[in-house]
């Protein structure tokens, strides 16, 4: 296996785009006049199905919404439906845009202005006279943001009522913020509701101030280097194949597990039926190489790793991260050099790192 190194990388990934924006520079004319004149039929088949192929050749899980900014001006936001693990590739895509005097190019949907935001789901509205919130405080996890948000309407359907408080607040936050700033919440109706209530005019500015508050607590905090030691953890599936794993239990007992939010996890599928699920001696070696190089970029971006584990054809290596940006770039990088695997790979925020409860039980 041949790996770019990071500059290489970047370097390869930022072609990428330039190639597509050279593409719709190309095309720029007819996509402006559809956005102008065109119905939303017309938009989606004329604009979106065109672009679609082009963009899903440089990464899958490119979102879009267009219309008229002004009477001059298009806008197109390239948005990734709130998934963390594309944040990054839709910023550099929009870095790289043409300047157009009848276009504007936008990553993620933005935040719109509170008092403009109204959501009709399933002939419910939901608005900012509608929707409250408060938050959960955790004396185990202090800098845990844990908020309830309580819906002052129709709250039979619970599914939906959820999907319409989710759709107000990715408008009123912004799409970046509203994947980032909240670590978990809970969507209820009025009659649910344990505290006082807020108005949710003062949820951003109560996000902004945790958001300060956390990147102040933390800011300087850096695990030391040291000697890392791991232990070999065996056990059984329920369906009785077995699991092993190699983890760093040291690490596991970080005492500011807090300054870095970002749980990372790479997975890597093969076939090890022949072998009870786990990898035979050639697979063995190839995932190892793969997982190597990706401590190898990742140490150097001041990522922690925690350690892997193999059952039932599949194997995680788990990172730990200040930032979700830089390693989903190394992920997606690892995935295209390795194509005989299939790969995927998640990113998540998890201050307290209790994804890993069970490993740091021993």
């Amino acid at each position: 296996m041949i790996y770019q190194n990071m500059e290489e990388q970047k370097d390869t990934q930022r072609n990428e785009y330039i190639n597509f924006w050279d593409w719709f520079l190309t095309r720029e004319q007819d996509f402006y006049n559809v956005v102008k004149n065109g119905a939303q039929q017309e938009i989606e088949k004329d604009f979106f199905d065109v672009i679609s192929p082009r963009l899903t050749e440089i990464k899958d899980g490119y979102y879009f919404l267009t219309g008229m900014r002004d009477e001059a001006t298009a806008e197109l936001i390239i948005t990734v439906d709130g998934e963390i693990k594309n944040i990054a590739f839709a910023e550099e895509l929009i870095e790289e845009a043409p300047e157009l005097a009848h276009w504007k190019f936008t990553a993620l949907k933005p935040a719109i202005d509170i008092q403009k935001v109204n959501v009709n789901l399933d002939d419910n509205q939901f608005n900012k006279d509608n929707i409250s919130f408060y938050a959960n405080e955790q004396e185990e996890y202090p800098d845990e943001i844990d908020l309830v948000f309580v819906y002052h309407g129709n709250a039979q359907n619970k599914n939906a009522m959820t999907t319409g408080v989710c759709i107000f607040l990715d408008n009123v936050l912004g799409e970046l913020n509203f994947a980032t700033q909240i670590d978990t919440f809970a969507v209820i109706g009025i009659d649910e509701a344990q505290k006082e209530l807020i108005p949710i005019e003062k949820l951003k500015d109560f996000l902004d101030w945790r958001e300060r508050e956390f990147i102040e607590k933390y800011r300087t905090t850096q695990r030391a280097d040291q000697e890392e030691e791991f232990s070999i953890l065996r056990a059984h599936l329920e369906n009785d194949r077995p699991l092993i794993a190699c983890m760093n239990l040291g690490l596991l007992k970080y005492e500011a597990t807090a300054s870095y939010p970002w749980v990372c996890i790479l997975k890597m599928h093969y076939n090890g039926d022949a072998n009870d699920g786990l990898p035979e001696k050639e697979d063995f070696e190839k995932l190892s190489n793969i997982e190597d190089k990706a401590v190898e970029d990742l140490k150097k971006e001041g990522y922690l790793y925690i350690g892997r584990e193999s059952a039932d054809n599949q194997k995680d290596s788990f990172f730990v991260g200040k930032d979700f940006r830089k390693i989903s770039k190394v992920f997606n990088t690892l995935k295209k050099d390795n194509p005989e695997y299939r790969i995927s790979y998640r990113i998540f925020k998890d201050k307290y790192w209790q994804y890993f409860k069970y490993y740091a039980a021993y």
